[in-house]
Protein backbone atom coordinates (compact mmCIF):
# COMPACT_ATOMS: atom_id res chain seq x y z
CA UNK A 1 0.00 0.00 0.00
CA UNK A 2 1.12 2.98 -1.21
CA UNK A 3 0.82 6.79 0.19
CA UNK A 4 1.40 9.88 -1.45
CA UNK A 5 1.47 13.31 -0.46
CA UNK A 6 1.21 15.93 -3.14
CA UNK A 7 2.26 19.83 -1.75
CA UNK A 8 -0.59 22.20 -3.12
CA UNK A 9 1.13 25.23 -4.61
CA UNK A 10 4.78 24.03 -4.28
CA UNK A 11 6.81 26.67 -5.83
CA UNK A 12 5.31 28.79 -2.83
CA UNK A 13 5.38 26.56 -0.14
CA UNK A 14 9.50 26.09 -0.55
CA UNK A 15 9.87 29.70 -0.81
CA UNK A 16 7.68 30.19 2.66
CA UNK A 17 5.87 32.21 1.08
CA UNK A 18 2.44 30.77 0.75
CA UNK A 19 0.82 32.48 3.59
CA UNK A 20 0.41 36.12 4.58
CA UNK A 21 -1.65 38.98 3.18
CA UNK A 22 0.02 39.95 0.44
CA UNK A 23 -0.84 38.60 -2.75
CA UNK A 24 2.27 36.67 -4.16
CA UNK A 25 3.20 34.98 -7.33
CA UNK A 26 5.80 32.69 -8.68
CA UNK A 27 7.04 33.27 -11.70
CA UNK A 28 8.91 30.53 -14.38
CA UNK A 29 10.72 31.20 -17.97
CA UNK A 30 12.93 33.11 -19.81
CA UNK A 31 12.49 36.99 -20.03
CA UNK A 32 10.52 37.97 -21.96
CA UNK A 33 8.22 34.88 -22.05
CA UNK A 34 7.85 35.08 -18.12
CA UNK A 35 4.84 33.06 -16.74
CA UNK A 36 2.74 32.83 -13.24
CA UNK A 37 3.72 29.31 -12.41
CA UNK A 38 2.06 29.97 -8.90
CA UNK A 39 -0.02 32.18 -7.16
CA UNK A 40 -1.44 32.14 -2.93
CA UNK A 41 -4.43 32.99 -2.67
CA UNK A 42 -4.89 36.27 -2.08
CA UNK A 43 -3.11 36.46 -5.81
CA UNK A 44 -5.77 34.33 -6.78
CA UNK A 45 -8.53 36.50 -5.75
CA UNK A 46 -7.19 39.50 -7.76
CA UNK A 47 -7.96 37.26 -10.62
CA UNK A 48 -4.16 36.29 -11.10
CA UNK A 49 -4.26 32.68 -12.62
CA UNK A 50 -1.20 30.07 -13.70
CA UNK A 51 -0.43 30.88 -17.17
CA UNK A 52 -0.69 34.32 -16.70
CA UNK A 53 1.76 36.01 -18.90
CA UNK A 54 3.95 38.56 -16.54
CA UNK A 55 2.44 41.74 -17.79
CA UNK A 56 -1.32 40.63 -17.55
CA UNK A 57 -0.75 39.69 -14.03
CA UNK A 58 0.63 43.14 -13.08
CA UNK A 59 -2.89 44.76 -14.92
CA UNK A 60 -5.03 42.79 -12.88
CA UNK A 61 -3.09 43.05 -9.36
CA UNK A 62 -0.65 46.36 -9.39
CA UNK A 63 0.36 45.33 -5.63
CA UNK A 64 1.64 41.14 -6.64
CA UNK A 65 4.86 40.27 -5.28
CA UNK A 66 6.63 38.43 -7.55
CA UNK A 67 9.20 35.88 -6.42
CA UNK A 68 11.71 33.68 -9.27
CA UNK A 69 11.12 30.28 -9.36
CA UNK A 70 13.80 28.27 -7.32
CA UNK A 71 13.57 24.90 -8.42
CA UNK A 72 17.17 24.14 -6.29
CA UNK A 73 15.06 25.11 -3.09
CA UNK A 74 11.82 22.98 -4.28
CA UNK A 75 14.68 19.59 -4.30
CA UNK A 76 16.14 20.72 -1.25
CA UNK A 77 12.41 20.87 0.85
CA UNK A 78 11.80 17.89 -1.25
CA UNK A 79 14.47 16.08 0.44
CA UNK A 80 14.09 17.62 3.97
CA UNK A 81 10.49 16.30 4.01
CA UNK A 82 11.58 12.67 2.46
CA UNK A 83 14.23 12.68 5.80
CA UNK A 84 10.56 13.49 7.68
CA UNK A 85 8.67 10.55 6.53
CA UNK A 86 11.51 8.09 6.49
CA UNK A 87 10.12 7.31 10.25
CA UNK A 88 7.22 6.23 9.04
CA UNK A 89 8.55 3.80 5.99
CA UNK A 90 11.70 2.25 5.39
CA UNK A 91 10.51 2.96 1.81
CA UNK A 92 10.31 6.44 0.78
CA UNK A 93 10.99 7.94 -3.01
CA UNK A 94 10.97 11.62 -4.31
CA UNK A 95 8.24 12.26 -6.86
CA UNK A 96 9.28 15.43 -7.91
CA UNK A 97 8.62 18.54 -7.88
CA UNK A 98 5.78 18.72 -5.48
CA UNK A 99 5.44 14.81 -3.91
CA UNK A 100 6.75 11.98 -1.80
CA UNK A 101 5.54 8.21 -1.63
CA UNK A 102 5.35 6.34 0.70
CA UNK A 103 5.40 2.30 0.83
CA UNK A 104 2.95 2.25 4.32
CA UNK A 105 1.55 -1.13 3.89
CA UNK A 106 4.11 -2.76 6.41
CA UNK A 107 3.87 0.04 8.90
CA UNK A 108 -0.08 0.19 9.06
CA UNK A 109 0.22 -2.29 12.00
CA UNK A 110 2.51 -0.07 13.78
CA UNK A 111 1.02 2.80 13.72
CA UNK A 112 -2.69 1.45 14.72
CA UNK A 113 -3.64 0.61 11.30
CA UNK A 114 -4.39 3.42 8.65
CA UNK A 115 -7.02 6.10 10.00
CA UNK A 116 -4.25 6.64 12.82
CA UNK A 117 -0.94 6.57 10.53
CA UNK A 118 -3.35 9.37 8.18
CA UNK A 119 -3.97 11.51 11.46
CA UNK A 120 -0.80 11.65 12.37
CA UNK A 121 0.95 12.15 9.23
CA UNK A 122 -1.38 14.93 8.43
CA UNK A 123 -0.86 16.74 12.53
CA UNK A 124 2.94 17.03 11.38
CA UNK A 125 2.37 18.08 8.38
CA UNK A 126 -0.27 20.88 9.98
CA UNK A 127 2.25 21.56 12.91
CA UNK A 128 4.96 22.40 10.08
CA UNK A 129 2.61 24.45 8.13
CA UNK A 130 2.64 22.57 5.02
CA UNK A 131 -0.95 22.31 2.54
CA UNK A 132 -0.93 19.21 1.11
CA UNK A 133 -3.05 16.28 -0.81
CA UNK A 134 -3.08 12.40 0.80
CA UNK A 135 -3.83 9.67 -0.69
CA UNK A 136 -3.13 6.02 -0.42
CA UNK A 137 -3.74 3.32 -3.17
CA UNK A 138 -2.40 -0.13 -3.91
CA UNK A 139 0.51 1.37 -6.28
CA UNK A 140 2.70 4.25 -6.42
CA UNK A 141 1.95 5.41 -9.59
CA UNK A 142 -1.89 5.02 -8.74
CA UNK A 143 -1.00 7.16 -5.77
CA UNK A 144 0.49 9.64 -7.32
CA UNK A 145 -2.07 10.20 -9.88
CA UNK A 146 -4.95 9.82 -7.30
CA UNK A 147 -3.28 12.90 -5.18
CA UNK A 148 -3.65 15.68 -7.85
CA UNK A 149 -7.34 15.66 -7.89
CA UNK A 150 -8.28 13.78 -4.37
CA UNK A 151 -7.55 14.02 -0.74
CA UNK A 152 -8.41 11.27 1.66
CA UNK A 153 -8.86 9.34 -0.41
CA UNK A 154 -7.88 5.88 0.46
CA UNK A 155 -7.84 2.31 -1.90
CA UNK A 156 -6.97 -1.01 -0.79
CA UNK A 157 -8.36 -3.59 -3.62
CA UNK A 158 -7.67 -3.52 -6.82
CA UNK A 159 -11.36 -3.39 -8.10
CA UNK A 160 -12.21 -0.21 -6.44
CA UNK A 161 -9.04 1.35 -7.88
CA UNK A 162 -9.67 0.71 -11.25
CA UNK A 163 -12.90 2.12 -10.50
CA UNK A 164 -11.66 4.91 -9.79
CA UNK A 165 -9.41 5.51 -12.41
CA UNK A 166 -12.23 4.93 -15.45
CA UNK A 167 -13.83 8.10 -14.20
CA UNK A 168 -10.60 10.62 -14.20
CA UNK A 169 -9.83 13.10 -17.03
CA UNK A 170 -7.24 12.41 -19.21
CA UNK A 171 -5.32 15.59 -18.54
CA UNK A 172 -5.67 14.08 -14.76
CA UNK A 173 -3.89 10.51 -15.88
CA UNK A 174 -0.44 11.53 -15.43
CA UNK A 175 0.45 11.79 -19.22
CA UNK A 176 2.60 14.43 -21.11
CA UNK A 177 0.73 17.33 -22.44
CA UNK A 178 1.14 16.06 -25.96
CA UNK A 179 0.15 12.45 -25.40
CA UNK A 180 -3.62 14.06 -23.93
CA UNK A 181 -4.22 16.71 -26.83
CA UNK A 182 -3.52 13.80 -29.52
CA UNK A 183 -5.78 11.37 -27.30
CA UNK A 184 -8.56 14.00 -26.95
CA UNK A 185 -8.28 14.59 -30.85
CA UNK A 186 -9.11 11.47 -31.70
CA UNK A 187 -12.45 11.88 -29.24
CA UNK A 188 -11.24 10.16 -26.31
CA UNK A 189 -12.54 12.01 -22.97
CA UNK A 190 -11.57 9.74 -19.95
CA UNK A 191 -8.70 6.92 -19.02
CA UNK A 192 -11.84 4.48 -19.60
CA UNK A 193 -11.92 5.17 -22.89
CA UNK A 194 -8.14 4.54 -23.40
CA UNK A 195 -8.09 1.43 -21.23
CA UNK A 196 -10.66 -0.57 -23.60
CA UNK A 197 -8.67 -0.22 -26.55
CA UNK A 198 -6.55 -2.75 -27.74
CA UNK A 199 -3.29 -3.07 -26.55
CA UNK A 200 -2.36 -3.47 -29.94
CA UNK A 201 -4.13 -0.22 -30.93
CA UNK A 202 -2.88 1.30 -28.16
CA UNK A 203 0.20 0.85 -28.31
CA UNK A 204 0.18 2.35 -32.16
CA UNK A 205 -1.38 5.58 -31.44
CA UNK A 206 0.47 6.72 -28.17
CA UNK A 207 3.65 4.34 -28.31
CA UNK A 208 5.42 2.06 -25.79
CA UNK A 209 6.64 4.20 -23.14
CA UNK A 210 2.14 5.83 -22.51
CA UNK A 211 1.54 2.02 -22.44
CA UNK A 212 4.06 1.32 -19.65
CA UNK A 213 2.49 4.28 -17.74
CA UNK A 214 -1.17 3.03 -18.30
CA UNK A 215 0.10 -0.69 -17.58
CA UNK A 216 1.90 0.26 -13.69
CA UNK A 217 -1.29 2.63 -13.26
CA UNK A 218 -3.42 -0.30 -13.67
CA UNK A 219 -0.87 -2.72 -11.56
CA UNK A 220 -0.01 -4.52 -14.09
CA UNK A 221 3.27 -3.01 -14.80
CA UNK A 222 6.62 -3.38 -12.36
CA UNK A 223 7.37 -0.20 -10.60
CA UNK A 224 10.98 0.38 -10.26
CA UNK A 225 11.43 3.71 -7.82
CA UNK A 226 15.02 4.93 -6.25
CA UNK A 227 14.50 4.89 -2.78
CA UNK A 228 15.94 7.57 -0.81
CA UNK A 229 18.59 7.40 1.88
CA UNK A 230 19.21 9.98 4.51
CA UNK A 231 22.62 11.58 3.70
CA UNK A 232 25.59 11.60 6.23
CA UNK A 233 25.56 15.21 6.71
CA UNK A 234 23.04 18.00 7.10
CA UNK A 235 23.23 21.31 4.89
CA UNK A 236 20.40 23.50 3.92
CA UNK A 237 20.71 27.46 2.67
CA UNK A 238 18.23 30.09 2.56
CA UNK A 239 18.50 33.12 0.34
CA UNK A 240 16.98 36.33 1.35
CA UNK A 241 14.97 38.67 -0.88
CA UNK A 242 17.17 41.61 0.45
CA UNK A 243 19.80 42.69 3.06
CA UNK A 244 18.36 41.78 6.63
CA UNK A 245 20.50 43.62 9.23
CA UNK A 246 18.24 42.55 12.53
CA UNK A 247 18.68 39.35 14.09
CA UNK A 248 15.08 39.32 14.94
CA UNK A 249 14.28 39.39 11.30
CA UNK A 250 16.51 36.26 10.79
CA UNK A 251 14.87 34.02 13.31
CA UNK A 252 11.49 33.10 10.78
CA UNK A 253 14.25 31.72 8.56
CA UNK A 254 16.46 30.45 11.64
CA UNK A 255 13.15 28.66 12.92
CA UNK A 256 13.23 26.72 9.32
CA UNK A 257 16.30 25.55 8.77
CA UNK A 258 16.34 23.82 12.51
CA UNK A 259 12.70 22.94 12.11
CA UNK A 260 14.71 20.80 8.73
CA UNK A 261 17.14 19.58 10.80
CA UNK A 262 15.64 18.30 13.45
CA UNK A 263 13.10 16.13 10.88
CA UNK A 264 16.72 15.02 9.37
CA UNK A 265 17.63 13.68 12.56
CA UNK A 266 14.45 12.60 13.24
CA UNK A 267 14.53 9.83 10.37
CA UNK A 268 18.38 9.31 11.00
CA UNK A 269 17.41 8.14 14.58
CA UNK A 270 20.12 10.51 15.38
CA UNK A 271 21.18 13.83 16.94
CA UNK A 272 23.63 16.37 16.60
CA UNK A 273 26.38 17.86 18.72
CA UNK A 274 27.87 20.88 16.70
CA UNK A 275 26.49 22.66 13.52
CA UNK A 276 27.36 25.90 12.25
CA UNK A 277 25.34 29.23 11.41
CA UNK A 278 26.75 30.91 8.16
CA UNK A 279 25.64 34.04 7.42
CA UNK A 280 26.50 35.13 3.70
CA UNK A 281 27.12 38.83 2.79
CA UNK A 282 27.58 40.76 0.07
CA UNK A 283 30.84 39.66 -2.29
CA UNK A 284 31.24 36.44 -0.80
CA UNK A 285 31.45 37.59 3.29
CA UNK A 286 30.44 35.35 5.60
CA UNK A 287 30.21 35.43 9.17
CA UNK A 288 30.71 31.95 11.06
CA UNK A 289 28.96 30.97 14.46
CA UNK A 290 29.52 27.72 15.86
CA UNK A 291 26.94 26.00 18.28
CA UNK A 292 27.69 22.63 20.29
CA UNK A 293 26.33 20.60 22.50
CA UNK A 294 27.34 18.74 25.86
CA UNK A 295 25.29 15.84 24.63
CA UNK A 296 23.76 14.75 20.98
CA UNK A 297 20.06 16.69 20.66
CA UNK A 298 17.75 16.81 18.08
CA UNK A 299 14.70 18.44 19.65
CA UNK A 300 13.73 21.57 17.22
CA UNK A 301 13.03 23.58 20.47
CA UNK A 302 15.73 22.74 21.70
CA UNK A 303 18.24 23.44 19.02
CA UNK A 304 16.13 26.83 17.71
CA UNK A 305 16.84 28.09 21.23
CA UNK A 306 20.01 27.79 22.01
CA UNK A 307 20.55 29.04 18.17
CA UNK A 308 18.67 31.93 18.76
CA UNK A 309 20.56 32.68 22.17
CA UNK A 310 23.94 32.58 20.31
CA UNK A 311 22.90 35.15 17.93
CA UNK A 312 21.45 37.32 20.53
CA UNK A 313 24.91 37.44 21.45
CA UNK A 314 26.26 38.24 17.80
CA UNK A 315 27.20 41.67 15.98
CA UNK A 316 26.79 41.01 12.18
CA UNK A 317 28.99 43.50 10.65
CA UNK A 318 26.84 43.74 7.25
CA UNK A 319 23.15 43.03 6.21
CA UNK A 320 22.68 39.06 5.83
CA UNK A 321 21.87 38.15 2.44
CA UNK A 322 21.72 34.33 3.23
CA UNK A 323 21.68 31.86 5.92
CA UNK A 324 23.35 28.24 5.75
CA UNK A 325 23.14 25.73 8.33
CA UNK A 326 25.78 23.34 8.14
CA UNK A 327 26.15 20.12 10.48
CA UNK A 328 29.16 17.55 9.60
CA UNK A 329 29.00 16.00 13.34
CA UNK A 330 25.51 13.41 13.41
CA UNK A 331 26.67 11.24 15.99
CA UNK A 332 23.64 8.39 17.40
CA UNK A 333 21.25 9.39 19.46
CA UNK A 334 21.18 7.42 23.08
CA UNK A 335 18.01 8.74 24.84
CA UNK A 336 17.96 8.35 28.59
CA UNK A 337 14.63 7.33 30.23
CA UNK A 338 13.31 7.56 33.35
CA UNK A 339 11.47 5.18 35.67
CA UNK A 340 8.62 2.97 33.88
CA UNK A 341 6.26 3.33 37.16
CA UNK A 342 7.09 7.51 37.88
CA UNK A 343 4.20 9.34 37.44
CA UNK A 344 6.13 12.45 38.76
CA UNK A 345 5.94 15.42 36.55
CA UNK A 346 8.73 18.15 36.12
CA UNK A 347 9.89 20.91 34.38
CA UNK A 348 13.46 21.32 35.83
CA UNK A 349 15.76 21.25 33.15
CA UNK A 350 18.69 18.34 33.02
CA UNK A 351 21.99 19.10 33.85
CA UNK A 352 22.91 19.19 29.58
CA UNK A 353 19.94 21.57 29.03
CA UNK A 354 21.07 24.00 32.03
CA UNK A 355 24.17 24.36 30.80
CA UNK A 356 23.55 25.12 27.55
CA UNK A 357 21.26 27.44 28.09
CA UNK A 358 23.73 29.38 30.60
CA UNK A 359 26.55 28.77 27.75
CA UNK A 360 24.90 30.46 25.00
CA UNK A 361 23.10 33.44 27.41
CA UNK A 362 26.30 34.46 29.19
CA UNK A 363 29.17 32.90 26.79
CA UNK A 364 31.20 29.66 26.50
CA UNK A 365 33.01 30.24 29.35
CA UNK A 366 30.79 31.69 31.81
CA UNK A 367 30.09 27.24 32.91
CA UNK A 368 33.17 25.97 33.65
CA UNK A 369 33.70 22.43 35.55
CA UNK A 370 35.44 20.84 37.92
CA UNK A 371 38.99 18.41 37.89
CA UNK A 372 40.84 17.55 41.26
CA UNK A 373 44.90 17.95 40.61
CA UNK A 374 47.58 15.53 42.47
CA UNK A 375 48.20 18.08 44.90
CA UNK A 376 47.42 17.67 48.91
CA UNK A 377 46.91 21.75 49.13
CA UNK A 378 43.07 21.59 49.71
CA UNK A 379 43.28 25.28 47.44
CA UNK A 380 45.59 23.58 44.99
CA UNK A 381 43.36 20.93 45.00
CA UNK A 382 41.20 21.37 41.77
CA UNK A 383 41.46 23.60 39.16
CA UNK A 384 38.27 24.90 36.88
CA UNK A 385 37.89 23.27 33.49
CA UNK A 386 36.09 23.99 30.32
CA UNK A 387 32.62 21.82 30.37
CA UNK A 388 33.34 18.98 27.87
CA UNK A 389 31.29 16.63 26.15
CA UNK A 390 30.06 13.51 27.59
CA UNK A 391 32.39 11.69 29.78
CA UNK A 392 34.80 14.68 30.06
CA UNK A 393 36.18 16.28 33.12
CA UNK A 394 32.73 18.60 34.25
CA UNK A 395 31.05 14.84 34.73
CA UNK A 396 33.93 12.28 35.72
CA UNK A 397 37.30 14.27 37.53
CA UNK A 398 40.33 12.76 37.13
CA UNK A 399 42.53 11.80 40.26
CA UNK A 400 46.20 12.01 39.50
CA UNK A 401 47.20 10.49 42.70
CA UNK A 402 47.12 6.47 42.55
CA UNK A 403 47.28 6.10 45.77
CA UNK A 404 44.37 7.66 46.70
CA UNK A 405 42.07 4.98 44.50
CA UNK A 406 42.59 2.46 47.53
CA UNK A 407 43.13 4.94 50.26
CA UNK A 408 39.79 6.12 52.08
CA UNK A 409 39.34 9.95 51.49
CA UNK A 410 39.67 12.24 54.35
CA UNK A 411 36.74 14.05 54.97
CA UNK A 412 36.63 17.65 53.52
CA UNK A 413 33.92 20.28 53.44
CA UNK A 414 31.74 21.19 50.83
CA UNK A 415 32.63 24.77 51.54
CA UNK A 416 36.04 25.80 51.39
CA UNK A 417 36.84 29.25 52.15
CA UNK A 418 38.63 31.50 48.96
CA UNK A 419 41.79 32.18 51.78
CA UNK A 420 41.54 30.84 55.40
CA UNK A 421 41.35 33.36 58.27
CA UNK A 422 41.57 33.70 61.94
CA UNK A 423 38.89 31.45 64.05
CA UNK A 424 38.19 33.33 67.40
CA UNK A 425 37.55 32.16 70.16
CA UNK A 426 39.17 28.90 70.00
CA UNK A 427 36.87 26.65 69.14
CA UNK A 428 34.95 24.97 71.84
CA UNK A 429 35.76 20.98 71.01
CA UNK A 430 37.54 18.95 68.39
CA UNK A 431 35.97 16.30 66.81
CA UNK A 432 38.13 14.72 64.67
CA UNK A 433 42.36 15.11 63.37
CA UNK A 434 44.87 16.19 63.28
CA UNK A 435 45.57 15.49 59.62
CA UNK A 436 48.95 16.84 58.56
CA UNK A 437 49.63 18.59 55.13
CA UNK A 438 53.35 19.46 54.28
CA UNK A 439 53.90 20.37 50.55
CA UNK A 440 54.54 23.08 48.26
CA UNK A 441 58.24 23.93 48.75
CA UNK A 442 59.16 23.28 45.30
CA UNK A 443 57.15 26.13 44.22
CA UNK A 444 57.04 28.68 47.07
CA UNK A 445 53.95 27.99 48.07
CA UNK A 446 55.53 25.77 51.40
CA UNK A 447 52.75 24.92 53.95
CA UNK A 448 52.91 22.62 57.74
CA UNK A 449 49.72 22.43 59.02
CA UNK A 450 47.54 20.27 60.98
CA UNK A 451 43.91 20.12 60.06
CA UNK A 452 40.99 19.44 62.80
CA UNK A 453 37.35 18.89 62.58
CA UNK A 454 36.27 21.08 65.45
CA UNK A 455 33.13 22.09 67.05
CA UNK A 456 32.66 26.45 67.20
CA UNK A 457 30.84 28.16 70.78
CA UNK A 458 27.64 28.54 68.21
CA UNK A 459 28.32 24.71 67.81
CA UNK A 460 29.15 24.67 63.79
CA UNK A 461 31.04 22.29 62.95
CA UNK A 462 34.40 23.80 60.99
CA UNK A 463 37.39 22.32 59.18
CA UNK A 464 40.51 24.64 61.23
CA UNK A 465 44.40 24.13 61.13
CA UNK A 466 47.04 25.40 63.08
CA UNK A 467 50.51 25.18 62.16
CA UNK A 468 52.39 22.12 62.72
CA UNK A 469 52.73 21.33 65.82
CA UNK A 470 51.51 24.40 67.76
CA UNK A 471 48.63 24.76 70.07
CA UNK A 472 46.87 28.24 69.22
CA UNK A 473 46.51 30.62 66.37
CA UNK A 474 43.70 28.24 64.40
CA UNK A 475 42.63 29.68 61.43
CA UNK A 476 39.38 28.59 59.51
CA UNK A 477 39.77 27.03 55.88
CA UNK A 478 35.77 25.81 55.48
CA UNK A 479 32.48 24.39 57.20
CA UNK A 480 30.93 21.47 57.21
CA UNK A 481 27.02 21.83 56.79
Amino acid sequence: MWACLRFLHWPLQALGELGGTQPVAVVDGQSPRLRIACANAQALKSGVRIGHALAAAQALCPRLRLLRRDEVAERRSLEALAAWAYRYSADVCLSPPDALLLEVGRSLSLFGGWPALQRRLRGELAALGYVHNLVAAPNATAARVLAATHDGLAIAMQAPLLRALDVLPLAAGGLDENVVAALCGMGFRTLREVFRLPRAELARRVGPAVLDHLDRLRGLGAERLPRYRPPDRFERRIDLDHGVESGTALLFPLRRLVGELALFLAARDGGVQRFALVFGHERTATTRIDIGFLDPVREAATLFGLSRSRLERVELPAPVHALTLRADELPPMCALHGDLFDRASSEALDWPALAERLRARLGDTAVQGIASLGDHRPECAWRSVPIAPAGGAARAPVRMDAEAETASPPLRPFWLLSRPRPLRPAPNEILGGPERIESGWWDGGDQRRDYYLVRTRAGQRAWAFVEAGATDGWMLHGWFA
